[in-house]
């Protein structure tokens, strides 16, 4: 496998120079930006797998920032942020973050959330396509489509979908949820982490989010897939 590159988007000289060499020895190779909209063109020259975010930034507020590379790629994001309330905590990750980390962290804390992002990100998943319903999911190219209508997901709403494809009709708890896909993050267990990135799937793929028909909330418990067809 190649080496896989990192993005580090912060204007703290120290912050920076501590995570590259941290980074550099875990086996990454990789580039930083000091700025939000220097980050914004990193993205697009180097095409990172992952990129470190901090939301505090000097021209573009990481949360600006975030929306912006949400649009334009599927890249994953950790938000780094001294801000340490769960409504900042829910914010960031409405804004299309996969991650949430706040300042000080330990390296090795890090260093754990980064494998875990990655290793969804490039998870073994099965050839070709499939489909549940009105769902289609490409495995391939991570692309999806509703009733025909092609919808941008980032890789952590795809990798959510396909969990709720590959189990539809069952109940999915909330706690089997972030097992499968955050079992590294303690943000999942101590907020409504889960919940947020459900609201986010539902706006694309739901035609109407208040009232959806395709993941229906099942009360006390947590999700269920029901397709439509």
């Amino acid at each position: 496998m190649s080496q896989q590159r990192i993005l580090i988007i912060d204007d703290d000289p120290d912050i920076v120079k501590t995570l590259t060499a941290n980074l550099e020895l875990d086996g990454y190779a990789v580039w930083t930006a000091m700025t939000g909209n220097d980050g914004i063109a990193a993205v697009t020259i180097h095409a990172p797998h992952l990129v470190l975010l901090d939301l505090n930034l000097p021209d573009l507020d990481g949360i600006k920032v975030c929306q912006i590379l949400r649009r334009v790629s599927g890249v994953p994001v950790i938000m780094l942020s001294a801000r340490d309330t769960v409504a900042d905590k829910l914010l960031g990750l409405e804004c299309g973050a996969d991650d949430y980390l706040v300042k000080p962290f330990n390296a090795l804390e890090l260093s754990a959330r980064i494998r875990t992002v990655l290793r969804r990100a490039r998870r073994t998943e099965p050839q070709g396509a499939c489909r549940c319903g009105d769902i289609r999911l490409d495995y391939r190219t991570h692309e999806a489509s509703v009733q025909g209508r092609d919808v941008s997901l980032t890789r952590t709403e795809f990798a959510l979908l396909e969990l709720f494809v590959s189990h539809a009709g069952e109940t999915l708890s909330r706690e089997f949820i972030q097992s499968q896909n955050w079992a590294d993050s303690k943000l999942y267990s101590h907020s409504r982490a889960v919940d947020v990135h459900v609201q986010r799937l539902r706006k694309k793929i739901e035609e109407n989010p208040q009232t959806p028909r395709i993941i229906m909330t099942v009360a006390g418990v947590g999700y269920r897939l029901e397709p439509t067809s």
